[in-house]
């Protein structure tokens, strides 16, 4: 899944820009106020320091300031340069700390860290509202408006344009003085309970240990799994131990082969319960209080709840047609995921188990059933999947399909030890941007997988401005002599994240401005896992970590047979978690909820079954606090398109070069500065079906 760290200026305009100019505080030793010396301008990561932060943060802000300031205060009739533009260009130094901040606070965090984001948040949120809310500033741009057919703007231009206006009128532009004030309380109030919400489910994750000392306890593990462990309990200084955590990495194998069911049931529960255990880090009023205020802060705008607010910009356009979708996959993929269920039940009773299948029992059960069913468990594929194999994968796939290249370097600056960095360039030799991969878990990183960037591409002045982007993961790291051999699922992972790193360094953007539609964004990267376990692309890149064999026939034959497997299981937990996210945003009264409650009401209405959890319950939910608010549907729907998109490969080949320039040109190149759905039917000439994704999935 997806995580992307982005600075909100006017909550639908991203803005990361960090175009490396040069600063008017040159001259200080802060590494973040004068110009980067530093290989393709990266930042100096090495030379950043905590301390760094809050001083580049107040005169990044000052400096926004004092330039809508100039643009309210010209005396010239306003025009697009010298309103719009102008706005496009500024705050460079407020989003270039952003930028840096942002991945860092999330991949590599201290206490220092996070006291400069409880610090800054709630400043960040007032910045905003200074800018979003400012009459005049918005006077001038609404004079602007008013005669926008006269600029003769690009269609680019045109775009952003009339979503930067819309999103003035969103953000409180239009309400009287006194609502002013309203929304920018809540907004601060808002800002904070997000930050702490992250920081509680961050220390709850490292928190928890299952620390083993029966070897007994052990039984029914891969080798390389209790390896893992045993590395894990020698850096807490317990040797002679084995320690189990709550990081998927580390979790999810021993869900799926652990034999001692109690202690599968100790782990799963410390995961589903994270947020929700009464202690300091208990997220359930800081959940409660921000869906109260997100549902007054709707009811303030003119929206009957938060959905209609947040959907309003994107393809769905209103909550009921995401539940529309929602409920159709639902009606298909319960049946589905109860017959799964049935079908581990008769594996339990055929074994003289005499207990009902719970929630923590899915994955051993399943991994079982997987063996019986294909000849195929996760253990025969793991040493085909190193992870450099992977990797080199992905890289040879975007090679095949656009030509570009990725070379590693070595001599620059990177974001952590553990980070990757390589330079992409296009078959000309020309460069493209900039790469960092970080793919190790620690306890200084968010979980799950995302990517980012710390610059994103425009033209000043004619100069085109290069991207820097990150792609962020937690898999399996290596462990002795024996390298990180990941899952497929986490294979399938780095071809998300590299799909969204593909969207990043492809843009074609004249500003660091666009505005993608939520529902969208997921499509570049979840095109990109089909390509992951395509036979042809298979024997690529998956190749016995030992004999350097390629993975044969047979296990391909395997892979195939058993991909729709689960998939009842998998539909499910996703649904359910999409459709609490919008229950909770379809409030339309503001009132104090019991989440826990509410969470199981809503679960118990819609008929999920008991040996099936949410893929999120509301207290570690972190992506409806971070940016997919009434948006977590997004994958799903998404996946109507990438599963129709893919289907325009396989109808050439998977490697058809003239389908992949019109990807690049209609998708990759424009999205955020081009309607979404106007870019998908230049694309593939029609809208997405979805007969596709049901067909994948077996759902049909």
């Amino acid at each position: 899944m997806k995580k992307i760290i982005y600075l909100f200026i006017f909550m639908t305009t991203i803005s990361l820009s960090c175009n490396n100019q040069e600063k008017e505080t040159s001259g200080t030793d802060n590494p973040l106020l004068v110009k980067f010396d530093t290989p393709f301008g990266v930042p100096p990561f090495e030379q950043i320091k905590p301390e760094h932060y809050m001083p580049a943060f107040e005169e990044g802000m000052k400096q926004q300031l004092e330039e809508v300031q100039k643009i309210i205060d010209n005396t010239e009739e306003p025009t697009f340069a010298n309103t719009v533009e102008a706005m496009f260009r500024s705050g460079e130094l407020l989003n270039q700390t952003s930028a840096i901040f942002f991945s860092q606070d999330g991949a590599n965090t201290n206490k220092e860290l996070q006291k400069v984001a409880q610090e800054i948040s709630p400043k960040l949120a007032a910045h905003r509202d200074a800018i979003s809310l400012n009459p005049k500033l918005f006077e001038r741009i609404k004079l602007v408006y008013a005669k926008k057919d006269s600029f003769q703007l690009t269609d680019e231009q045109a775009f952003l344009f009339e979503n930067m206006y819309k999103g003035f009128i969103r953000n409180g532009a239009n309400l009287p003085d006194d609502k002013k004030e309203e929304l920018k309380a809540i907004n601060q109030k808002l800002s904070s309970l997000s930050v702490q919400f992250d920081q509680n489910l961050l220390a709850e994750t490292n928190d928890f240990k299952l620390i083993i000392d029966n070897k007994d306890d052990l039984a029914g593990l891969p080798e390389d799994v209790i390896g893992a462990a045993a590395e894990t309990a020698a850096k807490d200084s317990l040797e002679g131990k084995w320690v189990f955590t709550t990081h998927k990495p580390s979790m999810i194998p021993f869900l799926q082969y652990a034999n001692n069911r109690d202690l599968r049931e100790k782990l799963y529960y410390a995961y589903t319960h994270r947020g929700n255990n009464g202690n300091q880090y208990d997220n359930k009023q800081i959940v409660a209080d921000i869906v109260k205020l997100r549902v007054e802060k709707a009811k303030l705008l003119g929206y009957p709840n938060h959905a209609a607010y947040r959907l309003e910009n994107r393809m769905a356009k209103t909550p009921e047609r995401a539940f529309e979708l929602l409920n159709k996959l639902w009606d298909k993929a319960l049946p589905a995921a109860k017959k799964e269920a049935g079908e581990l039940q008769k594996m339990i009773d055929a074994e003289g188990g005499k207990f009902k299948l719970a929630s923590w029992d899915w994955w051993y059960y399943a991994e079982k059933l997987r063996k019986q069913k294909y000849d195929l468990d996760e253990n025969e594929m793991r040493p085909y999947f190193k992870l450099e194999n992977v990797r080199e994968g992905a890289f040879t796939v975007a090679n095949k399909l656009y030509g570009i290249t990725f070379t590693e370097i070595n001599d620059i600056p990177k974001p952590h030890p553990d980070a990757q960095a390589f330079e992409v360039k296009e078959a000309n030799g020309d460069q493209l941007c900039i790469l960092y991969m970080d793919f190790y878990p620690r306890e200084s990183k968010n979980g799950g997988a995302w990517c980012g960037g710390y610059r994103e591409h425009e033209v000043i002045d004619g100069k085109e401005i290069k991207p820097i982007v990150t792609v962020v993961c937690n898999f399996t790291k290596p462990t002795g002599d024996k390298p990180s051999l990941v899952s497929p699922d986490e294979a399938s992972t780095l071809f998300h994240e590299f799909g969204h790193a593909l969207d990043g360094l492809f843009a074609k953007t004249t500003y660091s401005t666009s505005y993608t539609a939520w529902d969208f964004v997921e499509l570049p990267s979840q095109i990109m896992e089909h390509w992951a376990f395509e036979p042809e692309v298979l024997k690529m890149y998956a190749k016995q970590y030992k004999t350097d064999e390629v993975i044969p026939d047979a296990l391909i034959e395997k892979i195939k047979n058993s991909g729709q497997f689960n998939q009842g299981f998998e539909t499910v937990e996703y649904l359910a978690a999409s459709m609490l996210d919008l229950a909770y945003h379809t409030i339309t009264e503001p009132k104090d909820l019991d989440v826990i409650a509410f969470e199981k009401d809503y679960l118990d209405g819609i008929g999920l079954i008991s040996e099936i959890e949410p893929r999120y319950h509301t207290t570690y939910f972190a992506h409806i606090i971070g940016g997919y608010d009434a948006g977590y549907y997004s994958y799903i729907w998404a996946g109507v398109l990438d599963n129709d998109a893919f289907e325009a490969f396989k109808e050439t080949n998977i490697f058809d070069k003239t389908t992949a320039e019109k990807f690049r040109k209609n998708v990759l190149e424009l999205n955020g500065i081009k309607d979404a759905l106007e870019m998908y039917i230049a694309f593939r000439g029609k809208e997405a079906s979805i007969e596709p994704l049901l067909k994948n999935r077996g759902l049909e």
